[in-house]
């Protein structure tokens, strides 16, 4: 799926213009004739959003700089390029310390456009990056750190947002590597307890024989090695949350003291006299089929129901394919920085290839192959090569055979980290060869009706490359560009007032 760049500007023309260019690049597009209807569409409950703005700076109403000053209010950080016919360095100056990322001066050229957007869209992933990871060490990481486009995974932290709000026990289930811990975080960072411990406990990970004492702290002496006296998790996390990773694994008797422990809100240290008082909440993840395991015997049937108040089910990435390229994007602009590297795209045929791929190790996987990537490469572009893993993989031949990428509004190109292109064959529409001449009623349709038609139909066609749409139609650019300005007042004429 490519990122999506939203338009503002009065101008109709200039306006198309953008838009045309922005889709050539390989980038979804959402435009609108004002900044308050640009703000509207971002600050909206359920609204999509967007990856970067483009921005004229002189509109009616509320002008560029009311947008930018509109979305640092609603703490809205998408990277803004500014555009305006008046390229003064007082605008300029304006523009860059009222937030905006870039400033380009009217008309812009493709290339320049290009240039600017990968920019701005790779630093706006270098900062998600960074805040992420600045979220998961304070434990304030929220839902909007996590990088998804799915709607299986919308759907995911929908119910793990309501969750948040309450300390009800959480069961996370899905493969290894889907980010169940990142999502238990989330539940963390969101909740009233988010200013109290996080303290997270892979149970697969410990000997059967030190299960109790971690969990639940010994004393001094208890046993032989037991020289000091050690709290354990549960205490640890008091106030805060206790997340169990891989909870199928923990043995029996370790199962039975968790479920007293979840019971009574107290537990006893190994070698204790007395229960000690907790206050935590319990998060809860497995990579295996928890109610299988109880009914098989291996885990206990009290304490899954315990556990499995309300399950999540986070979807392999496999399922959710559209994820991957924004997973790329953000997952480069990390190891890159890490490694100081400059590297500053990935290749069409290995981004269709990563995006075809099965991924059995799901995000982890795909994160340690971008890192070996970036490591091992000797380009300024990850190519096919970089990654070993699709060897012998077959990738789609075109953007029109990637499975769930939505390639926007008749993109000429694939999704892409730095405007980099997959051709893909001329678009005809169905209706290319039968233009009718007659309407409905069996009467010849007004000349305007057809040349509208015509002109919607060769600009599509020829993918917004307005030499080519002029040269085609036999008329001039200017000419073309006046016919555009008519079609657009006549639409806007005949759009209802709302009066």
């Amino acid at each position: 799926m490519a990122a999506t760049i939203l338009i503002a500007d009065d101008d109709a023309v200039q306006r198309r213009l953008v838009e045309n260019m922005v889709q050539r690049s390989g980038y979804q597009t959402v435009t609108f004739d004002s900044g308050d209807a640009a703000i509207a569409y971002l600050t909206a409950p359920d609204s999509a959003g967007a990856d970067a703005m483009v921005l004229d700076l002189v509109m009616p109403g509320l002008d560029g700089l009311g947008v930018l000053a509109k979305l640092r209010e609603s703490n809205l950080s998408l990277p803004v390029i500014v555009q305006t016919a008046h390229g003064g360095i007082d605008n300029v100056v304006s523009a860059m310390r009222a937030g905006a990322h870039d400033f380009v001066v009217k008309p812009v050229g493709l290339e320049r456009l290009q240039v600017s957007l990968r920019n701005a869209l790779n630093t706006s992933a270098l900062k998600g990056e960074l805040q992420r990871i600045r979220h998961s060490r304070e434990g304030r990481l929220s839902f909007a750190d996590i990088i998804t486009r799915s709607d299986a995974m919308r759907g995911v932290l929908k119910m793990a947002e309501k969750a948040a709000s309450s300390a009800i026990p959480v069961l996370i289930e899905g493969e290894s590597g889907v980010g169940k811990e990142l999502i238990a975080r989330a539940i963390h960072g969101t909740s009233e307890r988010a200013a109290k411990p996080f303290v997270a406990v892979n149970c697969g990970a410990i000997p059967d024989n030190l299960v109790e004492s971690i969990l639940f702290g010994h004393e001094k002496g208890a046993f032989t090695g037991a020289t000091e006296r050690h709290a354990g998790k549960f205490v640890e996390a008091s106030g805060g949350t206790l997340f169990l990773d891989e909870v199928s694994e923990l043995p029996q008797a370790a199962q039975v003291k968790l479920l007293r422990a979840l019971q009574e809100g107290e537990v006893e240290a190994v070698g204790g006299r007395k229960p000690i008082k907790v206050d935590v909440r319990i998060i809860s993840a497995t990579n295996r089929n928890l109610l299988e395991r109880a009914k098989a015997g291996h885990f206990r049937e009290d304490l899954f129901y315990r556990l499995h108040v309300l399950p999540l089910t986070v979807p392999p990435l496999r399922a959710r394919r559209e994820d991957v390229p924004y997973l790329l994007r953000h997952f480069l602009a990390r190891f890159r920085a890490e490694e100081n590297r400059d590297i500053a795209s990935v290749n069409a045929e290995a981004l269709a290839a990563l995006a075809s791929f099965g991924w059995p190790g799901n995000v982890r996987q795909l994160e340690n192959a971008v890192y070996r990537a970036v490591v091992i490469s000797e380009g300024s572009e990850l190519g096919l090569s970089d990654f070993p893993l699709l060897a012998g993989h077959d990738a789609p031949a075109t953007a029109a055979d990637l499975p769930k990428l939505d390639l926007g509004h008749q993109a000429a190109t694939a999704p892409s980290l730095a405007g980099t292109d997959i051709p893909i064959a001329p678009l005809v529409t169905p209706a290319a060869a039968s233009l009718p001449l007659l309407t409905v009623e069996g009467e010849v349709r007004p000349i305007e009706e057809i040349e509208t038609e015509v002109i919607r139909f060769a600009i599509t066609h020829y993918r917004g490359q307005m030499s080519e749409v002029a040269r085609r139609l036999g008329i001039g650019r200017s000419t073309l560009y006046r016919k555009l300005e008519a079609i657009e007042g006549q639409e806007t004429s005949q759009e209802p007032t709302g009066e």
